[in-house]
């Protein structure tokens, strides 16, 4: 038999394991080059983690963007036990449903679009506009920025809650839609929505609504992705595929998908705004950026929208290397 471990956000910490409800003997499995979980070595009792013992006996290992596997080698309590089994260690994108986020197909919008027709996407933002109450400029020069995520540390909660605030201050419009798990930060998002959703530019919706996820993805000039980390990252891709042109952190598998439109050494694959600190300053500069590439270079714009559009984040550049690694670990 073989087996295969898949590896995304393992910042998660493992429970303590009983093995012998199992019928196991855990004392088999005690030690550092099996699973012992490194974090408790030393202690009394020692603890087992199941996630580092896949990690040791499985045949292969994969985690979804080539970035996050140097990232786990380099840090994080299982970094070692992933040094040591290098050689079966694979990092591969995941795609995204190119059937299901299709802005020519998309049942929720008012309006279709493709990269060869735009012009769905500008009906597409002023009906959200509207539906929202922010005012439409006749002259399109307020850019849209949305951010749709899961409120939680991770997603860089405080680039969020400062992006609210520069964005307005750029004199562009926002919208961010998510829900959070923790309270506090519930309640921190709540006091943000009561300022802001009275005002003219800035919406906070704390829901989760597929509907309005899929309008505000079209409607989206820039997506937002600030994240402290980020194992893969789909908004970037979905951005990306209703003509957002993302704006990122270089971190995990955005640092894969979104190259900047600065880097004058890569400008054939350029489709975005990139920052790498985590500090408000970095995300002003891609911030400022993106506006005044957007205020500054319209017909540019125009060309980058389709571009990011083009692009193949499909679960077909992807699948294969699924298929690859399977093979490579079947029992033949």
């Amino acid at each position: 038999m073989t087996w295969r471990i898949t590896l995304e956000g393992i910042q998660y910490k493992e429970r303590q394991e009983q093995l012998s409800k199992f019928g196991l003997d855990g004392s088999a499995y005690a030690t550092e080059d099996k699973a012992v979980d490194d974090r408790t070595v030393g202690h009394n009792p020692e603890r087992l983690s199941l996630l580092k013992g896949g990690i040791v006996y499985s045949n292969a290992i994969v985690t979804v963007s080539p970035t996050y596997l140097k990232e786990t080698l380099c840090s994080g309590w299982l970094s070692g036990a992933l040094m040591r089994n290098r050689d079966k260690y694979s990092g591969i994108l995941n795609g995204i449903d190119t059937e299901m986020w299709n802005p020519a197909t998309d049942i929720y919008l008012p309006a279709k679009f493709d990269a060869g027709k735009t012009e769905g996407k500008r009906i597409c933002k002023k009906f959200v506009q509207k539906g929202l109450g922010l005012p439409i400029s006749v002259a399109d020069q307020k850019p849209l920025v949305v951010c749709i995520t899961r409120l939680v540390a991770q997603k860089g909660l405080h680039l969020i809650t400062h992006a609210i605030k520069h964005v307005e201050e750029l004199g562009g419009q926002m919208v961010v839609l998510g829900r959070a798990s923790d309270d506090r930060v519930e309640r921190e998002f709540e006091g943000l929505a009561e300022l802001h959703n009275k005002g003219s530019n800035i919406r906070i919706l704390l829901m989760y609504s597929e509907e309005l996820s899929h309008m505000l993805y079209a409607a989206a000039d820039m997506v937002l992705v600030p994240s402290m980390y980020e194992p893969c990252g789909l908004a970037q891709m979905i951005g990306m595929r209703y003509g957002a042109v993302p704006i990122v952190r270089k971190t995990g598998g955005l640092a894969d998908t979104v190259f900047d439109m600065d880097n004058q050494s890569h400008t054939e694959i350029a489709n975005g705004f990139v920052f790498e600190g985590i500090d408000e300053g970095s995300l002003n500069c891609a911030l400022g950026r993106a506006f005044s590439y957007y205020q500054e270079k319209p017909n540019e714009w125009k060309a980058v929208v389709q571009k990011v559009m083009r692009i193949d984040n499909s679960w077909n550049n992807t699948a294969g290397k699924y298929i690859d690694i399977y093979n490579s670990v079947r029992v033949r």
